[in-house]
């Protein structure tokens, strides 16, 4: 497995975006919660101000703190058919086996199919 962690100084960080879950609380306040980010959430008496004290607390939060990029590449994983994939292809007993799997699929249809009936 390959792991690449891409850092950006902080003068060249990409802009970053987040989902946010705004809820009116019971005693009338607004909640707004950083989604996918622990305890990181703003109070207020609007939707607005809730907004502004979460922003203010990641700001302060990503003061001491920084966001890094992982790109993890998926393990190669072999196809386990291709191991045997032709395997029987120069077999001259191959087709013969074949045919009596034909066959015997047969008789078991015709069985199958005669209970059927006198049932």
């Amino acid at each position: 497995m390959n792991l690449t962690v891409k850092t950006y100084p902080s003068k060249t960080a990409p802009k970053l975006t987040y989902d946010v879950l705004v809820e009116n609380q019971p005693d009338g306040t607004v909640k707004a919660t950083l989604l996918g980010l622990p305890n990181c959430e703003g109070l207020g008496n609007t939707e607005t101000e809730a907004i502004e004290k979460l922003s203010q607390s990641l700001q302060t939060r990503l003061e001491t703190a920084k966001i890094v990029t992982l790109e993890i590449e998926a393990p190669k994983v072999e196809n386990p058919w291709l191991k045997i994939a032709g395997k029987y292809k120069d077999d001259p007993q191959f087709d013969e086996m074949l045919e009596y799997i034909e066959e015997y699929r047969r008789e078991l249809d015709a069985e199958n199919e005669e209970r059927q009936i006198q049932s």
